[in-house]
């Protein structure tokens, strides 16, 4: 909204205002708090913008800029940093087996220059550098038989292994190579050829990294879908999250469906319900479904549904910082603390809480939503407006927390419901770590690609290389 700029009457115009008499004053000075009232709202907001950032709102680390950064959540462990006791460490140890030996020979006695070269060792003493050999690509040349039969004339031709399909060709170790520089390490083409002529001393094109990628995201095809149903089916906890991408230069949505053991992305030009219907996992789910308040993930009502309180303590935070409100302060301590006692209940072979213990969160959580409803009472609709009435922040924190309670403190009723969706954005970050190196995907068929391909990695990491050998 952008507000003209505000005339102030002058001391003549003043003075003709009050001898017109009190409903001039009166309309007057209504006028102007009506202006003021409306400045005051854009101050407030244009405060609370500026307020924002990674600690106390969605917006992602990368926005805080230099800004020293603000209070965290975390809790300090007491510990020192660096390796703790008992910790096992990583040292160079030397091998038994050498794959070289070089002998460092004494040729003449370092007192009296006598020669030594005949003189019989002592002893050794022993040094080891673990260095990588020349790099270079090796050719291997297939070549078939061709046999005639002596009996009756047939020719006879060998065939050639099912891997080998044309006269030249790169062999699956370096096309994995390309594959996982491009997509794992997220590389673009171009220095992804510049790295393989670096290091081997053989040119490729940018075409060639294109194919191993596509060859790779039709090998994992089949897992993917399978793992796609274990995201669908299982009763285990799976979070889901959305992150905008640029491909062909349009602005799309990539969903993600997160696992301990299985990650699904997919690209989609919607971000709402039409792009989870047509992906398939939430729709059918019936387990806990963990995401953060965003209204098309509630549509679906097969599944349970728990809410990422990592989420809600940001927002508390802008709440306690900004509007100076106790009660946000509070809900942060019980969360923290509800979320600290499952921790030593868990660690001490504990399933779930007390009936005792969660009566007593739950009151005063409950306590805690009344106090702020309290003073963040519903807004009275203006006689001139329709539709929804506009609230404060604060308020529709409050409405979300006293309706949607049993979500929010789903991980205090099952200790299986995790207490943030820090899996969901674990898995993005690294789609948004692409974006910020490429920019974006040039076609739909890459953004595809790689979407195939990212899900096989994060959900079969311990052996990237090997399972991504075509």
């Amino acid at each position: 909204m952008v507000m003209n700029p505000i005339e102030l009457p002058s001391e003549e115009e003043m003075k003709a205002i009050y001898e017109e008499g009190e409903e001039m004053v009166l309309a007057v000075l209504g006028s102007m708090a009506a202006t003021i009232r409306a400045l005051e709202a854009r101050i407030e907001k244009l405060e609370d913008q500026i307020a924002k950032n990674s600690q106390n709102s969605s917006k992602p680390p990368s926005s805080d800029g230099l800004k020293k950064a603000k209070r965290s959540l975390r809790q300090s462990s007491g510990k020192k940093s660096g390796g703790q006791p008992g910790h096992t460490g990583h040292c160079l140890a030397a091998v038994a087996e050498p794959d070289h030996i070089e002998i460092h020979e004494v040729e003449q006695c370092e007192h009296c220059q006598a020669n030594l070269s005949d003189i019989e060792v002592d002893e050794y003493k022993k040094r080891q550098v673990f260095d990588l050999p020349d790099l270079k690509v090796e050719v291997t040349e297939h070549q078939v038989e061709i046999k005639t039969c002596g009996q009756c004339g047939q020719v006879n031709t060998a065939t050639f292994p099912n891997s080998v399909t044309h006269k030249t060709q790169y062999g699956s170790r370096i096309r994995s190579q390309l594959v996982y520089f491009n997509q794992y390490h997220f590389i673009p083409l171009e220095r992804t050829t510049e790295i393989i002529a670096d290091l081997y001393q053989q040119s490729i094109s940018q075409g060639t990294v294109m194919n191993a990628n596509r060859e790779v995201a039709q090998k994992v095809l089949k897992t993917n879908q399978n793992v796609q149903t274990f995201l669908t089916t299982t009763t285990d906890p799976v979070g889901f999250d959305e992150t905008g991408a640029r491909v062909a230069g349009k602005l799309n949505w990539l969903h993600s469906a997160s696992h301990e053991q299985a990650t699904n992305f997919e690209i989609h030009p919607k971000r709402g319900s039409d792009a989870m219907d047509e992906i398939g996992i939430l729709p059918k789910r019936t387990g806990w479904s963990i995401h953060d308040f965003w209204k098309p993930y509630l549509k679906y009502g097969l599944a349970k549904h728990g809410l990422c309180n990592a989420h809600h303590l940001r927002e508390l935070i802008f709440i306690a910082e900004q509007k100076k409100q106790p009660w946000a302060t509070e809900m942060i301590e019980l969360l923290l603390e509800i979320k600290g006692i499952i921790e030593i209940a868990q660690s001490d072979g504990q399933s779930h809480l007390t009936e005792t213990q969660i009566a007593h969160f739950d009151n005063e959580y409950d306590q805690i939503v009344s106090q702020g409803l309290s003073i963040n009472p519903t807004p009275e609709r203006p006689p001139d407006k329709r539709g929804r009435i506009k609230q404060s922040r604060a308020k529709n924190m409050l409405d979300r927390l006293k309706t949607h309670k049993e979500k929010v403190l789903a991980f205090m009723y099952d200790f299986k419901v995790p207490f943030d969706n820090n899996l969901a954005e674990r898995d993005i970050r690294m789609v948004k770590v692409q974006q910020k190196v490429s920019g974006g995907f040039r076609s739909d068929q890459g953004a595809k690609i790689f979407c195939q391909i990212r899900s096989y990695i994060s959900s079969h990491y311990p052996d990237i290389l090997v399972t991504l050998t075509i």
